[in-house]
């Protein structure tokens, strides 16, 4: 599993709000859950509330990886998701690698899994 705390760089109350956030994810998500802190609306810049060294710092403080995107014009937004899916890849394949089985679903050379739901599970949207 992995979040993408995702805050609006024009509304500083959005960013304000990510530290509940992350306390939240602390408190209730599974251990090791990998997290990475993002700034949308980066093309934005003549209203941009929250700077790129805020965003930086703010991820050291809460010890995860930062990124600003636009996902108006698809800038950065690939590479959020590929950074995530890489980092959870590389936690299932230490955890397998650690004998824990923490997580599990990684294959011994290094594959992740991804099985089809069964044919008798409820089918539709999200919010079925």
């Amino acid at each position: 599993m992995g979040i993408l705390l995702v805050y609006d760089v024009t509304d500083e109350r959005s960013f304000n709000n990510i530290r509940t956030w992350h306390a939240n994810i602390e408190q209730h998500a599974s251990e090791g859950v990998n997290k990475i802190l993002v700034g949308n609306k980066c093309d934005w810049v003549d209203k941009k509330a929250v700077t790129d060294e805020q965003g930086r710092e703010l991820a050291s403080e809460l010890g995860i990886k930062f990124m600003e995107t636009s996902a108006k014009v698809n800038e950065g937004v690939e590479e959020a998701f590929f950074t995530l899916a890489r980092d959870i890849k590389t936690r299932l394949i230490d955890s397998q690698e650690s004998g824990s089985g923490a997580g599990g679903g990684a294959g011994a050379d290094g594959s992740v899994k991804v099985t089809q739901p069964p044919a008798n599970a409820a089918q539709g949207g999200c919010c079925s």
